[in-house]
């Protein structure tokens, strides 16, 4: 999709409801179908934002940004995900901390970065995490700078992820599910699945209308 088709949708879609939770579901492990909303209200989740980054690469065609976690001692160790993470007691609101984020993780200045739209919260039961997930856009390729926290750089064409033939199932086998097939997107040879795969579930269907 070149990239000026892409912002000329984001303008469309601005002011349109969200997909939510049934545009999550879609990508959902089973695991997280057992949590209703008065569930995770209950546990009183900690609280986290990430940042979908789209921009044009070299051929003006629109790319968006997922990074492959390093490796720790933790339940998303190596995971697919957007630049993102909790919030700190600084950050002013959940925009504040997708920014900070990005910038830490990433080395992409908040002032390059205009944020277009909020999308649904996900919730991640392993870790009992709410995110607040946000659409940003910068109008040139940014050169990445990861940080520690960050194993690579992943640089997806949305193309891909509207293309059905991209959407598959896996099975997987975590400390936390044993065994169990999970749908997931494949891109750039990567599976991605769990909450990154729900918000991007939503944004597809954005684009899907």
């Amino acid at each position: 999709m070149i990239f000026s088709d892409f912002i000329s949708q984001l303008e469309e879609f601005k002011n349109k409801p969200l997909g939510g939770l049934a545009s999550q579901l879609k990508l959902a492990p089973e695991l997280r179908t057992q949590f209703p909303q008065e569930l995770i209200d209950s546990k009183k989740p900690k609280r986290a934002a990430v940042l979908a980054l789209f921009y044009p690469d070299k051929n003006n065609e629109t790319r968006f940004l997922l990074t492959q976690r390093a490796k720790y001692k933790g339940k998303h160790s190596a995971q697919i995900s957007f630049p993102g993470g909790k919030t700190d007691k600084d950050d002013i609101n959940f925009k504040a901390t997708a920014l900070r984020e990005t910038f830490e993780e990433v080395g992409v200045i908040s002032d390059d970065i205009k944020i277009v739209k909020q999308l649904s919260d996900s919730y991640i039961p392993p870790s009992n995490f709410l995110v607040a997930p946000f659409i940003g856009i910068t109008k040139k390729q940014p050169l990445f700078t990861p940080n520690y926290e960050v194993e690579g750089i992943i640089e997806v064409l949305m193309s891909d992820l509207l293309d059905e033939n991209n959407l598959s199932s896996i099975e997987m086998e975590t400390s936390y599910m044993k065994n169990i097939d999970v749908p997931c997107f494949k891109l750039n040879d990567y599976i991605v699945w769990g909450a990154t795969a729900m918000m991007l579930s939503e944004i597809k269907d954005l684009f899907k209308q």
